[in-house]
């Protein structure tokens, strides 16, 4: 999976894209499932699994749970 990075903030990109980053695992995991795809909206990353908006990661702040779904158990305890 490729995404656009160049309107991601730059705190998420270091988060979500460095081996020890507290998202890392969520990139890992939108690479290897073909259900999970994401689009960076207003510097933040919006995850869908089959069309269904399910998170939102941000540079600062803490996730946004949408819905219910195994990729948020990837997200580090003391932020979900």
């Amino acid at each position: 999976m490729t995404i656009d990075t160049i309107n991601m903030c730059s705190h998420l990109q270091k988060k979500l894209f460095e081996e020890d980053g507290v998202y890392h695992r969520i990139w890992i995991a939108l690479q290897n499932d073909p259900e999970l795809t994401a689009v960076v909206r207003s510097r933040q990353l919006h995850i869908y699994r089959n069309g269904k908006k399910v998170l939102v990661l941000t540079g600062k702040s803490a996730p946004k749970v949408i819905r219910e779904d195994s990729v948020n158990e990837l997200l580090p305890r003391s932020t979900s």
